[in-house]
């Protein structure tokens, strides 16, 4: 799916937040990434419609403000963080409301509406807990069931604000093939992360810093290691490791006046 974005001015509780943001993308996985403030979950949420912006943002060659509400529901799916449901609400119930733009006004959920739920839920694996409400789940279940619920949609266009929040390692490998798997299927994924050694393997990433877009780009080409590491103020070290990039914290360097002289030390 082909999406394009060009926002000029986006402002929360009176503090500019976005500015000079760009981006186009036509298929494939991205990954947002940039240090603590940067803007990248509202930049996200606004690609989604929650915020307001100066700006563009086309969907399929259409303004996403010219799209229905039911029809944005279609073509986009969400998974926000630290998205607040009904606890005592059914992991099942859960998931299903991302079938509720595929149905009739009240109508009950059809054959096809349960077998998108349970194909999610297997994929996310959550489905052994269908029928435990959220408030007995730990943090990283309720966060495969909320991705889940997003997976059910179908949607040609899958947002995602930190995705990887609770989930152990293994999940974040199953979570890594999943996003594979619908990128190569055709759909569009758009991720913001933390974790740059998964951000590291997207196929293409979207570097952001104080508000603004700083470079877009394939992790295998310098110009984005070289971007990454000027937003992060060379704090890390990026090593190929198997053909795939790894990040690490750079070792801080001793000062000058954090170094004693050797007569100066005590000795025991």
């Amino acid at each position: 799916m082909r999406v394009a974005a060009k926002i000029r001015h986006l402002a929360l509780g009176g503090k500019t937040v976005l500015g000079d943001c760009s981006l186009e993308l036509a298929g494939g996985w991205t990954a947002i990434v940039g240090p603590n403030g940067a803007g990248k979950s509202t930049l996200l949420k606004a690609l989604a419609g929650l915020l307001p912006c100066e700006g563009r943002i086309v969907l399929q060659g259409r303004e996403l403000a010219d799209w229905s509400r039911r029809e944005r529901a279609l073509t986009l799916a969400w998974l926000g963080q630290n998205e607040a449901s009904t606890d005592e609400m059914l992991a099942r119930e859960v998931v299903m409301l991302g079938r509720l733009p595929h149905q009739a006004w009240l109508a009950p959920p059809s054959a096809v509406d349960q077998q998108a739920v349970e194909r999610a839920m297997r994929q996310t694996q959550c489905w052994d807990w269908r029928e435990r409400p959220l408030n007995q789940l730990s943090g990283g279940e309720r966060q495969r069931v909320l991705l889940a619920r997003a997976l059910a949609t179908e949607s040609p266009l899958l947002l995602m604000d930190e995705p990887l929040a609770h989930l152990d390692p293994p999940h974040q490998a199953d979570w890594l093939a999943l996003v594979r798997e619908r990128a190569a299927a055709g759909t569009t994924v758009l991720s913001v992360l933390h974790e740059l050694n998964i951000a590291l393997q997207a196929d293409r990433m979207l570097i952001m810093e104080a508000g603004r877009t700083v470079h877009f780009g394939a992790p295998s080409e310098a110009a984005t290691r070289a971007a990454l590491q000027q937003v992060f103020q060379h704090r890390l070290q990026l090593f190929e490791l198997q053909g795939q990039w790894v990040a690490l914290p750079a070792t801080p360097q001793p000062s000058a006046s954090n170094v004693l002289p050797l007569h100066g030390r005590h000795h025991d």
